[in-house]
């Protein structure tokens, strides 16, 4: 077995325990030649292709497509052509290399512990019509059909359009913050849009809240109002059980760091998994990897925490070095505390 194709497996197997079905996106941000920043910009239709965002060429992506599709057939894995349009006004077909034929990278590959019937709601909800993704303006913009600018721009063929050259200018802006409220919201509202807004320093859009007609919002409103009590007492319940699934996690992971590194002291290996595995941290203990303990998550976490507690990293940081020459500095300190803890 090739090392790319040990990588696009263990990639793939991540993805199926993670979400019980395996796309050839899953795997390409597996393997870091994407980033989920990459995808979700393609998806909102500002990139013509996914290739133009990637670390390698076309023909590495049909690569690792090919390689994933024979471990699936090999694993039984049922395939499905899936619809991929962006988020834009159109809704245009997203593009992965854009020359050539592409169902290979449109092909989901679903898990075959799916019942019939889970398969098939599976299969509609992928081929579900995605959401409108509107994004709340940062800098200075133009709108591409009538000059002017805004808050909020959203994709078209023509380029970035103010909301009223969208015909959305008579949707509220609800902020995120009440999930039951949004939900409801949304559902109520034949038209919306998920608003996004770009977080330089996590270098991701992020959800700030959703576009919904007004009768829509106040019909929400009054059904939140009507169950208020009974859904404060389910969010207590769900506190405890989460809190409860999380410290299993962290305790599963922490056994993991200790089989992959016998020589890491215990304590060290609870406190890396304490750390990686915050809930809502965004660290790479909450990926969809680390959820499943690949061993390639694990090691990154346990590469973090031995980066900024045994390295002079985070005091090179604050000299100002930038972040590449601080990394390759501090890289044969890294290499030794890693291969000591592997005995």
């Amino acid at each position: 077995m090739s090392k790319l194709q040990r990588r696009v497996v263990a990639a793939a197997e991540a993805a199926l325990a993670q979400h019980k079905y395996v796309s050839v996106v899953d795997v390409l941000v597996g393997l870091g030649w994407l980033t989920s920043a990459h995808v979700e910009q393609w998806r909102q239709g500002r990139s013509a292709t996914l290739v133009r965002l990637a670390a390698v060429d076309g023909a590495r992506l049909r690569d690792a497509a090919d390689l994933l599709g024979e471990w699936a057939r090999a694993g039984g894995l049922t395939p499905s052509d899936t619809a991929y349009l962006s988020g834009s006004r159109d809704r245009t077909p997203l593009l992965f290399v854009g020359n050539g034929d592409e169902t290979i990278f449109r092909t989901h590959w679903l898990s075959p512990d799916l019942s019939p019937a889970r398969r098939e709601q599976m299969v509609q909800r992928q081929n579900k019509a995605p959401d409108l993704q509107v994004v709340a303006a940062t800098g200075d913009w133009t709108c591409a059909e009538c000059a002017d600018t805004g808050p909020y721009r959203i994709m078209s063929d023509a380029g970035s359009l103010c909301l009223t050259c969208a015909d959305l200018d008579h949707l509220e802006f609800l902020p995120a913050g009440d999930a039951a409220l949004s939900r409801r919201a949304k559902k109520e509202s034949t038209l919306s849009a998920i608003v996004v807004r770009f977080n330089a320093r996590r270098k991701r859009h992020e959800r700030v809240g959703i576009l919904v007609e007004e009768r829509a919002l106040a019909r929400a409103e009054e059904q939140c109002l009507a169950d208020e009590d009974a859904r404060a007492r389910r969010r207590e319940r769900d506190t405890v059980r989460r809190a409860a699934q999380d410290v299993e996690f962290q305790a599963k992971m922490a056994v993991e760091i200790q089989r992959l590194f016998p020589h890491c002291p215990p304590e060290r290996a609870t406190e890396i998994a304490d750390h990686a595995a915050v809930r809502g941290s965004g660290r790479v203990g909450r990926s969809a990897a680390a959820k499943v303990l690949a061993a390639e998550a694990v090691t990154l976490a346990v590469i973090a925490s031995i980066r900024h507690l045994d390295t002079d990293y985070d005091r090179l940081l604050m000299e100002g070095v930038p972040r590449k020459q601080a990394r390759a500095t501090i890289r044969p300190t890294l290499d030794r505390v890693l291969e000591s803890w592997r005995g």
